[in-house]
């Protein structure tokens, strides 16, 4: 059915290898008698211990996340702010620099598109951030001081959430977390792999289930993690929409 070729399951048919891997790796275990512990009430508390954990780290990537998803709308805003200045230059004056500028905001918006795919280095964005200057130093003949002024903050604006996005996608929310995790994950699931539980088929379902959430909930942290990714190929949903500057480009090449 078209409903499971969305995006949304992405993550989902990752997990499920591993799920089905355990749950045949539980089988033959069974089958050799190598189920060696008997279920104890420790188990439980092992659960809940790494559910609350997984559950910190969640809170922390969101966190990010939630600031994540207006950065590129911030970015277009800045862009579209310093166009709008520009371009009361250039109909007030007739500058051939306003023009100039406002196609230079053009590839510069372009600029950050490819820079978010990794097409560009940040310190390559944030040179072309400093190329608007030349600009600015122009138009202190033919404007008022206060737009220079303006721009100057837009122009600040832009270099600050440039940095902030390069610090998001580059690092980890507490990665000796996710260390922890991981092994408490591991030791937690093999646990149930080589524990004698009846009815074994009853167990074999609770086990297949325990495992889906504990590596799902994995992959949505580190897929949280980084908001960013659009360099990589692979199908994520949790990417942060580049549609705000993918519009303000359209209305760039818009003539005036």
């Amino acid at each position: 059915m078209k409903i499971f070729q969305t995006e949304k399951y992405f993550l989902i048919f990752r997990v499920l290898p591993f799920v089905f891997g355990i749950s045949l790796f539980k089988v033959a275990l069974h089958f050799l008698g190598f189920e060696f512990f008997s279920l104890s009430p420790l188990v439980t508390s092992l659960v809940t211990a790494n559910v609350f954990l997984l559950g910190f780290l969640i809170g922390g990537t969101l966190t990010d996340y939630k600031e994540s998803e207006r950065l590129p709308g911030e970015l277009a805003a800045s862009l579209e702010t310093i166009s709008d200045e520009v371009k009361i230059i250039y109909q007030n004056k007739k500058n051939p620099v306003a023009k100039e500028c406002l196609e230079y905001l053009i590839e510069l918006n372009k600029c950050m598109l490819d820079w978010f795919q990794k097409d560009k280095r940040t310190k390559e964005l944030m040179r072309n951030i400093e190329g608007l200057n030349k600009f600015f130093l122009a138009f202190e003949q033919v404007t008022q001081a206060n737009f220079i002024v303006r721009l100057k903050q837009e122009q600040n604006f832009l270099r600050r959430q440039v940095i902030r996005i390069h610090t998001i996608r580059e690092t980890s929310f507490v990665p000796a977390g996710y260390v922890v995790a991981e092994i408490v994950t591991f030791l937690l699931i093999f646990s149930l792999l080589i524990s004698k539980i009846e009815p074994f088929y009853e167990s074999l379902f609770s086990i297949g289930i325990i495992s889906f959430l504990l590596i799902y909930m994995l992959f949505l942290i580190k897929e949280l993690d980084n908001p960013f990714s659009h360099y990589e190929k692979n199908k994520m949903t949790s990417r942060v929409s580049l549609k705000p500057l993918e519009d303000s480009l359209n209305s760039f090449e818009q003539p005036i």
